[in-house]
């Protein structure tokens, strides 16, 4: 069973290039005595996209994960600890098919009851396609944030993003990140 408990909230106001309104990130820190199941799941498109499955699953320190096949594809999304960090989730901001994004750039964002979220491209890439569904079934997120729930699918050059998924983490790291942020 999960137990999740937000903190610290900070709000930091960064200005657009305009400087006409202030945009705002959340930072979220979650303590968790289980960090529940941060697993792709096996059943669902990011996993069974290829009959292979993924050439790699890696996990960001805020906490998106992304699953790249042989051919480029590599879909994005949060991890089961983030989404029990936000609560339940009401909205899911995706981003344009065809929109080229640089690593670190925000891709959308989730809102739920308690907080909203942008959500970070783990390394840069083209987006293929957003996962509209989550239109209308933003639970995806919370009920298989590592399988239903994926966000987006997005080109990506491995070669060009090799010192970025260098810096990203394995399941064993990222679970060892999560104990050591405790």
């Amino acid at each position: 069973m999960l137990n999740r408990t937000i903190t610290r909230t900070v709000y930091r106001a960064t200005t657009t290039r305009s400087a006409i309104a202030p945009t705002y990130r959340l930072f979220l820190r979650a303590q968790s005595t289980s960090h529940g199941n941060n697993h792709l799941n096996k059943d669902e498109l990011p996993f069974k996209f290829s009959s292979t499955g993924p050439k790699l699953v890696k996990y960001s320190k805020d906490h998106e994960w992304l699953a790249m096949h042989n051919d480029g594809t590599t879909f994005i999304g949060i991890t089961d600890y983030a989404a029990a960090a936000l609560g339940d989730a009401t909205y899911i901001e995706l981003p344009e098919p065809n929109t080229v994004v640089e690593a670190g750039e925000s891709i959308g964002s989730v809102e739920s009851v308690k907080s909203a979220s942008e959500v970070y491209a783990p390394v840069s890439g083209a987006v293929l396609e957003a996962h509209t569904e989550l239109e209308s079934h933003a639970d995806y997120i919370n009920s298989d944030p590592m399988g239903k729930g994926w966000i987006a699918k997005l080109m990506i050059n491995e070669a060009a993003n090799k010192d970025y998924l260098d810096e990203l983490f394995t399941l064993e790291q990222y679970e060892k990140f999560l104990k050591s942020d405790e």
